[in-house]
């Protein structure tokens, strides 16, 4: 679907960290704006219980800020989910920017949107590390980021 690599991994190597909603709500632009992010977002305490009903997760690296990492995550989520796979839910990358304004009451997009993976407290780096990808914090903004995306399948 435009991944440049994908891999089967144990949903217990999904890092979640205390920390990763606060650098959200401190660090990004997009808190509190969209039904996706902090505090709308699944808090950690959640997203620890929603990850121990898992047992596998397919952890993706994007190409690029151009693609939708939304649509991406939402299609292979719907994929998994026809093949039987019905608890299937994606994470993808940053935070949702399909409206413009969103309407913070009800979403115009239920069936396409999902919190991203930090807004989930998941510590991106420590997670594509732990699973084999490389990963390095961006230090100018000529360099190109890294984007990963994951959906936990079952």
């Amino acid at each position: 679907m435009g991944a440049l690599d994908a891999k089967l991994i144990s949903s217990k190597d999904v890092i979640v960290a205390d920390w990763v909603r606060v650098k959200c709500q401190y660090g990004c632009g997009g808190y509190g704006r969209t039904l996706t992010c902090p505090p709308y977002s699944p808090t950690v305490e959640q997203m620890r219980k929603v990850l121990s009903s898992y047992r596998t997760a397919m952890l993706l690296k994007l190409t690029n800020e151009e693609m939708c990492t939304h649509d991406m995550i939402a299609a292979l989520e719907r994929s998994f989910f026809l093949s039987g796979y019905y608890y299937a839910f994606g994470l993808p990358a940053g935070p949702c920017e399909r409206c413009k304004n969103c309407t913070l009451d009800q979403c115009r997009h239920p069936r396409l949107i999902r919190p991203s993976m930090e807004a989930c407290s998941v510590d991106v780096y420590a997670t594509a590390r732990k699973n084999g990808f490389s990963i390095d914090v961006r230090k100018s903004k000529e360099e190109k980021p890294a984007y990963f995306g994951l959906v936990l399948i079952e």
